[in-house]
């Protein structure tokens, strides 16, 4: 395993740990301050910078805070050369299972996160269905 993989991957704990702990300086850490959050799961695409989307977590009860199991996994890491990656991952918050495919640019010497664009569908008991509706995670 190379030195950037096992970088990118613990970011990628550092991005579990701010979600389910709705941690922002967590989230700073591995979020590049001009990253994308976007998805496109509701009727409306939702296209968010930093400074709008970091404020939502910061309010919103956190996973960890309502007793909430954590349910996150690193399906995949690859490379495009010396300073870019992209990760496939999955989490949970509440009723909702997210895969995210999040981008990953080497700035400075530190991998971080530039754009975040996931799906999700809703769980309810051992039954996952498409969900038409936005939440931001």
């Amino acid at each position: 395993m190379s030195d950037d993989y096992r970088a990118v991957a613990q970011q990628l704990k550092t991005y579990f740990n701010g979600l389910h702990y709705s941690d922002t300086v967590l989230l700073r850490r591995v979020l590049h301050p001009k990253a994308r959050y976007v998805t496109a799961t509701g009727e409306e695409l939702v296209n968010l910078s930093m400074d709008e989307y970091l404020p939502i977590v910061a309010k919103r009860a956190s996973p960890a805070s309502r007793g909430e199991e954590r349910k996150d996994e690193i399906v995949s890491i690859e490379f495009a050369g010396p300073k870019t990656a992209f990760a496939i991952v999955h989490c949970a918050v509440g009723e909702r299972y997210f895969t995210d495919f999040l981008t990953f640019i080497k700035d400075r010497g530190r991998w971080q996160i530039i754009s975040k664009v996931f799906h999700y569908d809703i769980v309810t008991g051992d039954t996952r269905k498409r969900e038409d509706e936005t939440c931001l995670t």
